[in-house]
């Protein structure tokens, strides 16, 4: 019997861009899912058109992470053996869907990780300064602290074994929610391998809300957010203490 796959996108406020996104998904993948993270800006409205999906509505804006968390239960209800998780503002390419279904099924992995730094495509972004640094210097702490190989820790577009899944205990709901994701992946031994894709920025000044627009909050959130997981997960630093307090301004 074949794997069921679903494929997944969390959205907010994604006017712009939902539709034309869903209409390339729809070419790739049979069973979507799109979780409305609490739209006011018309978005709903455009998905309640749509025939081609399911959707579930969050009444007010949770968070990346809770999009992500109500996607993942989906799944587990539903029974469906893997799931892919794209985001819906232009910035993954659809059509790549297929490979993560190959890279998640030809070997024993349990997650397949986007990386937008594991290849350089012709064309690719040059992505915003601060978000790069940001990017490595935490994807560099995560790997010298749990003993992971990553080359981005961010990337939205990912594919899980659902089963693995059910291992992990994840409550984090903001955007720092796949940072408590690399801790607890680390902590029960899950298989993961990365995946190249194109480095694809269409909007280099979009925001993350409130304070995260700052850099060092960003940063000092990022890194409390793995700290409280590692202690969460009993787990100490592999090498040495880079979350330690000290370090936070480094």
């Amino acid at each position: 019997m074949s794997n069921r796959w679903l494929t997944a996108l969390p959205v907010f406020n994604e006017r712009d861009y939902v539709d034309g996104v869903l209409d390339e998904v729809a070419k790739y993948a049979q069973d979507i899912l799109v979780i409305d993270d609490g739209s006011t800006d018309g978005t709903a409205d455009i998905l309640s058109k749509r025939k081609d999906i399911s959707t579930l509505t969050h009444a007010k804006n949770r968070g990346y992470g809770a999009a992500l968390h109500s996607a993942f239960t989906y799944a587990v209800e539903n029974q469906f053996d893997y799931i892919v998780t794209i985001d819906c503002d232009g910035q993954h390419e659809p059509q790549r869907i297929p490979r993560f279904f190959k890279a998640n099924e030809s070997a024993d992995v349990d997650i397949v990780s986007g990386s937008r730094y594991l290849k350089q495509y012709p064309g690719d972004s040059e992505p915003p300064a601060q978000r790069r640094w940001i990017n490595q210097l935490i994807t560099g702490e995560l790997n010298e602290c749990l003993g992971l190989d990553l080359t981005d820790a961010f990337c939205g577009f990912k594919s899980y074994r659902v089963e693995s899944l059910k291992r992990l205990e994840l409550t984090e709901e903001g955007y720092a929610m796949p940072l408590e994701l690399w801790v607890q992946a680390a902590r029960v031994g899950i298989n993961v391998i990365e995946l190249p894709v194109p480095l694809i920025y269409l909007d280099a000044d979009r925001s993350f809300g409130g304070t995260l627009d700052d850099g060092t909050k960003r940063l000092t959130y990022y890194r409390s957010v793995i700290k409280a997981a590692m202690k969460k997960a009993g787990m100490e630093c592999k090498s040495r203490p880079v979350f330690d307090p000290e370090c936070a301004n480094r």
